[in-house]
């Protein structure tokens, strides 16, 4: 497993862009006392990485495993489009087996985008007819990313208009402090509000003048220019 990891990462770094690898570590903020702490690019874009893990989407998990473990931030996201891949193709015990995986894994999806282009499909796939359980679990969590997690799962149930699970959420992590999961909650209320934006008000109406601005100005980016100033006011 160990020489298929090393024979994917030698993939991507047949992508390796010099300018990225500059300029990645800026933008996911790896510096000291920064969330990315300590995080290490290649240099390889999305799209080249989308292309490598097609390539190797039928590996064991075990390979995955490994990747996840790399210090290389692409290593890891490679892993994950690999087992997101292998999610839509696989039955209900597959999915199961995935599902769990990644939960077992959770501390080696760190960063915001290794959750943004996985969890909505394994974590928010695999529970659109199941307990929620495990969102909440998440939600209560210490580390920032198994609370990204939870929120950003939740983008797979809104689109099939399946939205008390966002607004309880939303409710409980309403006074988070940290900018990236204000954010996410944010983005995950103007998908409601895109669904059905009287529900989305009706919430808004009820916590706007307690919400965190930054919260409040992602979850109202839809609304009108005349609605917006209304709601910042508060």
């Amino acid at each position: 497993m160990e020489a298929k990891a090393i024979e994917i990462q030698n993939e991507l770094e047949q992508f390796i862009n010099p300018v990225k690898r500059e300029y990645l570590p800026k933008f996911f903020k790896t510096g000291k006392g920064q969330y990315g702490e300590g995080d290490k690019f290649l240099g390889v874009v999305v799209p080249d990485t989308r292309l490598v893990a097609k390539q190797y989407k039928n590996e064991p998990l075990a390979v995955a495993a490994q990747l996840l473990q790399s210090e290389w931030h692409e290593c890891r996201l490679c892993a994950l489009l690999m087992i997101v891949e292998r999610f839509k193709k696989s039955d209900e015990k597959g999915r199961k087996e995935i599902y769990e995986f990644y939960l077992s894994h959770t501390k080696r999806i760190n960063n915001w985008d290794l959750v943004d282009l996985s969890a909505p499909y394994i974590v928010g796939g695999y529970l659109k007819d199941k307990s929620r359980e495990d969102l909440y679990t998440l939600a209560a969590s210490t580390l920032l990313w198994e609370q990204r997690i939870a929120v950003v799962a939740t983008a797979a149930l809104i689109r099939n208009n399946d939205f008390i699970d966002i607004l309880r959420l939303s409710e409980l992590l309403l006074h988070h402090k940290h900018d990236l999961m204000q954010k996410a909650i944010g983005w995950m209320l103007r998908e409601v509000g895109k669904r059905d934006k009287d529900l989305l008000m009706q919430f808004l109406d009820q916590y706007s003048k307690i919400m965190p601005r930054t919260m409040l100005r992602y979850s109202i980016e839809k609304f009108t220019e005349e609605e917006r100033k209304q709601y910042m006011k508060r």
